[in-house]
């Protein structure tokens, strides 16, 4: 699927600039000249063929009283796919990825206490196929805002 002008302009506006209020993709389809249906089905076409991972907000993790914590994963190579679902499967966690390396499966655990960050890398590191697991806490916050800006 080659993109439009009108799906570059929808992913333009999902990156940075949903509308805050109840029916954000209605204000959408009023600043596109469409109609909310068209949005959400032009949404559903878009993910279906992999130019939209997610849409979801960003908060300051710090002042909601959570920590952060970059995990690295050396994973037998066979259970990738399976480790990764189990990683999925925990709220906290996010930016699943593979990497190349010895460290194979990394991403970022959001925990309101070291408790919680506790038992959630106890069970995930008990995974079969998890061989090690590098726990690198977050000592300063650097916020990257990338943003595509599709013309």
């Amino acid at each position: 699927m080659e993109l439009s002008s009108f799906d570059k302009s929808v992913l333009n506006l999902l990156q940075g600039n949903l509308p805050v209020c109840s029916r954000p993709f209605a204000a959408m389809a009023e600043e596109l000249g469409t109609d909310e249906e068209t949005i959400l089905k032009k949404i559903r076409e878009l993910k279906a063929e992999g130019y939209l991972r997610r849409i979801g907000t960003f908060f300051d993790s710090n002042k909601l009283g959570y920590g952060g914590t970059l995990v690295a994963l050396k994973v037998e190579p066979s259970k990738i796919k399976t480790v990764a679902e189990v990683v999925n499967k925990y709220p906290g966690a996010t930016h699943n990825y593979e990497r190349e390396g010895k460290y194979n499966l990394w991403f970022t655990l959001l925990t309101p206490n070291l408790e919680s960050e506790t038992k959630i890398l106890s069970e995930i590191k008990s995974v079969r196929g998890v061989e090690e697991m590098l726990k690198l806490k977050a000592n300063k916050k650097y916020k990257i805002n990338v943003q595509f800006k599709l013309q």
